[in-house]
């Protein structure tokens, strides 16, 4: 797949599982901490929280996200909003992460957007080209992992 969109990374993901047990693993701490990152994520709209990854001085991230809780309509969508904590990190970075969940059979069909990426700014591309790998492979394979032992 190829990213002709340089502001966002989509993601469409088919997973074997029904939409309350994804739901699950996108909006519980204990098991967002398993495929994503650890944070005190909190589902109430408003809610900021923090997650912690090790840093990526090539794209100029901390590895401290600052996010907050945007939207959500229970097993359907999550809409969070994720920001470098570090005022000068990745290069301003100010993104918006879309899950939407779609029954299909017996599994889930699942949307990703991670939209926000300056497409004029050099530092930012390399995020969105880094991101996309790791959302489509690394992050898609351990959500997968945990669904499947849960």
């Amino acid at each position: 797949m190829t990213d002709d969109d340089l502001t966002a990374v989509r993601v469409d993901q088919f997973l074997a599982h029904p939409p309350a047990k994804v739901w699950r693993a996108l909006t519980e701490p204990e098991l967002i901490a398993q495929w994503l990152m650890p944070g005190d994520f909190r589902l109430e709209v408003g809610h900021r929280y923090t997650m912690h990854v090790p840093a990526l001085p090539a794209t100029g991230f901390s590895g401290t996200i600052s996010a907050e809780v945007l939207a959500f309509e229970p097993e359907t969508m999550l809409r969070v909003g994720w920001r470098d904590a570090d005022p000068d990190g990745a290069a301003g970075a100010d993104w918006t992460i879309t899950w939407t969940l779609r029954a299909e059979g017996r599994g889930t069909r699942l949307f990703l957007a991670h939209e926000g990426f300056d497409p004029d700014h050099p530092l930012q591309q390399r995020a969105h080209r880094i991101m996309a790998v790791g959302w489509r492979s690394r992050t898609m394979s351990r959500l997968i992992s945990l669904l499947d032992r849960v």
